[in-house]
């Protein structure tokens, strides 16, 4: 796989470096509004588009040690992950210096094979939708993450969403997550909104794992730094420092 397109923020010479890893059918823009907050505190911000994402070429395969195997560097001060970019994020830190810490907003680390097809036919009905179509579909989002949403889904493919859901089938990677070795925050939205993260498999993380911390973002669906950025940016600086 060539060498992942990538967006940019902050001054490369900065003594902070953190890495960003989208959700399916997204792609690095998505993180303008975290890529730019990092910036302002003082970090290079690198966010890549995953293969088959964004601008980055198809491929075959589509394995979390596909995704992971293709993501930059080593010595990440942060890494933070998004979605199935946590559950990629999870396996690429169990290399051993690739990251100092690891933030997983909402992450898919295990879902029930019983609701792949559902979620199968979800990410493909998005592919159809216009930058109008997210705009109903998320009404409280900024009009830049719409957009940015929106380009990506236009970009994606149905193999591509076909071939992810069932290269990953089970979709688990807890034990990954439960072998650990950095300071993990595990950041969850509100059940009462929508979580792809059970409360109970994050305690059980928790509980098995003293290296990783849990948060749930009030109000938050399964975008947190979309759907509660202020509250996600904050607790993001406050827990990496």
């Amino acid at each position: 796989m060539p060498e992942l397109p990538a967006t940019t923020w902050g001054d490369p010479r900065a003594a902070r470096r953190a890495l960003l890893v989208h959700g399916l059918t997204s792609s690095g823009a998505t993180w303008w509004r975290v890529g730019d907050s990092l910036a302002k505190a003082g970090w290079h911000v690198t966010a890549v588009d995953l293969r088959g994402n964004g601008d980055a070429p198809v491929a075959d395969g589509y394995a979390f040690a596909d995704y992971a195997g293709d993501l930059p560097g080593s010595g990440w001060d942060a890494v933070v992950g998004h979605s199935l970019g946590g559950a990629v994020a999870t396996v690429a830190a169990l290399r051993a210096g690739f990251t100092r810490r690891l933030v997983l907003l909402d992450p898919a680390l295990v879902l029930p094979s019983a609701e792949l097809d559902g979620l199968l036919a979800g990410e493909l009905g998005e592919l159809g939708l216009d930058e109008a179509g997210f705009r109903e579909l998320r009404p409280a989002w900024h009009p830049l993450d719409v957009s940015h949403k929106a380009t990506a889904t236009a970009k994606a493919t149905a193999d591509m969403v076909t071939r992810t859901i069932a290269h990953n089938t089970p979709w688990d990677v807890l034990d990954d997550a439960r072998r650990l070795a950095v300071p993990t925050l595990l950041v969850g939205g509100d059940h009462a909104v929508y979580s792809m993260l059970p409360t109970a498999t994050a305690d059980e993380l928790v509980a098995a794992n003293p290296l990783i911390d849990y948060r749930v973002i009030e109000g938050s669906g399964h975008s947190p730094h979309r759907d509660r950025p202020d509250e996600t940016l904050a607790l993001l600086r406050e827990w990496l420092g």
